[in-house]
């Protein structure tokens, strides 16, 4: 028997990206899989997306909640896997990258948490650039050199029930705090093969409101004990002398990357 693994897709108004989201879960080939839809009361189509695929979604519900995180925290809840992963309601999981993580998890015994790599995708699922991941241990985290890819993590179901649940008073970093708290009582691993994508639009919040992320770091930094004569503290410091321009760094790197994937195609092409 291969371990039951249960997916949790929080949603609210994302009709224009759901469906392709749960696709991307309910294509995969393992066959353990149970599905958790938690949707925040959606009124924008959200809910015909979802029951055009209720027989194969395990479960779902659409009510008001107090946001992403509650909205995770409710999905857990309910989940009965041996393993956990969350997917956002605009991102997507590539073929085989289910399986993958849970083979690398059964191999791997004493491993908490396993990631892979993922795309950066654009509004029209066009890939844009590469999600800097690399591995990253406890003392790393504590630094703020996170490079996990929250598409892309699937961790073991007893380790949340250890140091879980997310907290909800966080906005934006609560996978940055579950990633610590993951990290210091089993070690986390990183695979470098590519698990999923991660959609980059104007309405989401990894665009619109990152500067709220790295407050809520420091939040997770002083929580454990952390000083301000910190590396994580001096990474703040010269990232808010720099937040202007962080649009254009992120601009250029996609820009960088995007001309490097399209030399590589026309490479292929002439190759062939």
């Amino acid at each position: 028997m291969q371990p039951l693994i249960s997916i949790i897709t929080p949603s609210f108004q994302q009709a224009h990206y759901l469906e392709q989201t749960i696709r991307s879960v309910l294509n995969q080939d393992y066959p353990n899989l149970e599905y958790i839809v938690i949707d925040g009361g959606s009124t924008d189509g959200s809910v015909d997306v979802i029951r055009r695929y209720e027989n194969h979604i395990t479960r779902w519900v659409s009510e008001p909640d107090k946001g992403q995180t509650d909205a995770l925290n409710k999905g857990f809840a309910m989940a009965n896997g041996e393993i956990l992963a969350w997917l956002n309601s605009d991102d997507l999981y590539y073929p085989g990258a289910v399986s993958a993580a849970a083979a690398y998890l059964q191999q791997h015994a004493e491993v908490g948490l396993v990631y892979g790599d993922a795309d950066y995708i654009d509004e029209d699922g066009k890939v844009i650039g590469r999600f800097p991941a690399a591995h990253t241990d406890y003392n790393r985290l504590r630094r703020g050199y996170v490079h996990i890819p929250q598409q892309a993590a699937f961790f073991r179901a007893f380790l949340w029930k250890q140091v879980g649940p997310l907290d909800p008073s966080f906005y934006f970093a609560m996978d940055y705090d579950l990633w610590v708290r993951l990290a210091s009582v089993a070690p986390i691993r990183y695979q470098p093969d590519l698990w999923a994508a991660f959609r980059l639009h104007k309405g989401a919040k990894s665009v619109s409101e990152a500067d709220r992320c790295w407050p809520e770091m420091l939040r997770v930094h002083e929580r454990r004990g952390g000083s301000r004569f910190s590396i994580l503290y001096m990474k703040y410091l010269l990232r808010r002398l720099l937040e202007p321009w962080m649009p254009f760094r992120l601009k250029l790197r996609l820009g960088i990357q995007g001309l490097a994937m399209k030399l590589d195609r026309n490479r292929k092409v002439e190759n062939h």
